[in-house]
């Protein structure tokens, strides 16, 4: 049962990477958000679950920057970013995956996370003319660095194909490349595994922890699959109806009276 705001570090934890304080966001008169609190913590995934209509997406919305939320306070990494638009929000090193992966349809899988290295002197135009060995040395590093991101990712054998040319899978995996090589501190996550056949779900899975086991990208990560909830996330929010109904540890939440009744529709199995 959720008894109010655990989204505040208990005493002596680390600051969260991210603090979401009572938000809420109404279209019209249908209140999409309603005081919602949450945190993610640094180095951790942390999951956000809850049926269709629940909220998560207008969350994952506003934290982007994408929308305005109507009250409420955002901070990531100690900087107010409630009312800042994506890019900056993105220089600041928080990005988002979205259901549906879009752009980049006509380059090929190198090229997408070539282009996506924030922060390339390529990006400045009489440097790159030039070619000065600054230049030469970091596009070396970046070919490798997106070289080891495809192995990785198990796209080796379509590292040359056009995005667009891609299964729905495998574009998911391509997402999550480019926030390989985006250097990003934090990312949202928004159903990495809908839609996926099993055996690249177990691909993304590893890609997963490996981005935020060894690589060290925090995560918030939207997702339907419990399994893949229990296996990736230590702290679990449940959003419904625009509310915080329920939080913490996968295993709590999946017996969470509240949470079977109204998330899994009292059917325990569909929670394991």
């Amino acid at each position: 049962m959720y008894n109010g705001d655990s989204a505040a570090p208990s005493p002596g934890a680390p600051e969260p990477l991210l603090k979401v304080r009572n938000v809420s966001k109404a279209f019209g008169g249908l209140r999409a958000l309603r005081n919602v609190s949450l945190s993610a913590a640094r180095g951790k995934i942390t999951g956000l679950i809850g049926p269709n209509g629940s909220g998560k997406s207008t969350l994952f919305e506003i934290i982007g920057g994408f929308q305005k939320a109507d009250q409420g306070r955002i901070e990531f990494n100690n900087v107010e970013i409630d009312g800042l638009p994506p890019y900056k929000i993105g220089h600041l090193g928080l990005l988002r995956t979205f259901q549906l992966s879009e752009g980049g349809e006509r380059m090929t899988v190198l090229e997408n996370l070539l282009a996506a290295v924030s922060g390339q002197e390529e990006h400045r135009l009489v440097r790159f003319m030039l070619r000065f060995p600054r230049v030469m040395r970091e596009e070396a590093e970046n070919l490798e660095k997106a070289k080891d991101v495809i192995q990785l990712l198990g796209l080796r054998r379509e590292a040359n194909e056009y995005a667009g040319n891609l299964s729905g899978g495998q574009r998911k995996l391509l997402d999550l490349g480019r926030v390989f090589m985006s250097g990003a501190t934090l990312c949202l996550l928004d159903e990495p595994t809908a839609g996926v056949n099993p055996t690249l779900v177990n691909t993304i899975l590893d890609a997963l922890k490996v981005m935020n086991l060894e690589r060290g990208i925090s995560m918030l990560v939207v997702e339907h699959n419990m399994r893949v909830v229990s296996e990736i996330c230590e702290h679990v929010y449940v959003l419904d109806a625009g509310a915080v109904i329920s939080d913490g540890p996968p295993e709590a939440v999946q017996n969470d009276e509240q949470v079977l009744e109204i998330y899994l529709g009292q059917d325990r199995t569909s929670a394991e």
